[in-house]
């Protein structure tokens, strides 16, 4: 058996949008401010999760910088610190499931199994969607989200664009994984309708049986079926002994006809007186005359 379109698309988007959402949660590149009025004009800060970098096109870039206006200790960074480490365990654990799940190394694989892991990666994708789209709301909320007063401005770094990438990759995998359990359902309610019911359904009508005298029907129609006389049950036994039932009509005897005239030219053409011989009587018939009889 082949392995079905949709789990083979989930196995191949998951790993993808497991790769960009741990990229995403690593990098500090979240967002970034530039235009300091005291500092060169290439300056850029690299505002992430983790670690705040400075980089210039003339130098290289310099990471652990130190958090002067309390960005760390904002509210959608704490938030998205948490979320996005669940996302990446539950991830884990749903990419496991897919790999027990989907066919690797038997016949057919285990679709609950394969559309749970699919339940389990939507999960995360919207664990990670989550805090990177609250972030993303408050990106340029300097009260939210600390940053220098104007003309300093704040861009969106690449690190929530990859978190926006790896969190539909997960939920498009996840989706696809789920849809696993179609099969298994149809399976499973196939089986529990042939399934024989546990207890036999009483009916909702009542039958009562009465014992009493057979009503007399008439001959005609009493225990006839087929053209064939049939005895009643209660007289199988005693069938060769009794009959009942009504006589047929007979039919009158028939009495057999000739349709050849035997005496068809027994007399001859001139009458001849009673004493004459008989034997010089001519016969026009093939068949024997009654006077030779």
């Amino acid at each position: 058996m082949r392995t079905p379109v949709v789990m083979t698309l989930g196995m191949v988007l998951a790993p993808c949008g497991l790769l960009l959402t741990l990229t995403s949660t690593l990098t500090p590149g979240w967002r970034l401010v530039k235009g300091f009025l005291d500092q060169p004009l290439d300056l850029v800060l690299y505002q992430g999760l983790w670690d705040m970098c400075r980089e210039q096109s003339s130098r290289e870039r310099q990471c652990g910088q130190r958090d002067h206006l309390g960005y760390f200790a904002a509210e959608p960074v704490r938030v998205a610190r948490g979320l996005t480490v669940t996302s990446l365990a539950v991830t884990g654990l749903g990419l496991l499931l897919a790999t027990l799940g989907v066919r690797c190394w038997r016949d057919e694989p285990h679709f609950a199994l394969a559309g749970l892991s699919g339940v389990v990666l939507f999960t995360a994708g919207l664990l990670n969607l989550i805090p990177v789209s609250w972030y993303n709301h408050f990106l340029a909320d300097r009260t939210v989200l600390p940053a220098q007063a104007s003309p300093v401005t704040v861009q969106v770094g690449y690190s929530l664009v990859l978190g926006y990438l790896g969190s539909c990759l997960l939920l498009l995998g996840g989706f696809s994984l789920a849809l696993s359990f179609a099969p298994w359902c149809a399976e499973h309610c196939d089986s529990c309708r042939k399934a024989p019911p546990s207890s036999a359904r009483r009916s909702s009508i009542s039958t009562v049986y009465i014992d009493g005298p057979e009503p007399a029907l008439t001959p005609a129609i009493k225990y006839y079926s087929d053209g064939q006389h049939r005895p009643r049950p209660d007289q199988l036994g005693a069938a060769s002994q009794r009959k009942a039932g009504f006589p047929m009509p007979r039919p009158p005897p028939r009495a057999y006809s000739n349709p050849v005239d035997v005496l068809d030219g027994e007399k001859a053409p001139n009458s001849e007186p009673s004493g004459s011989s008989l034997s010089t009587r001519p016969c026009g018939s093939a068949l024997p005359c009654d006077s030779d009889l």
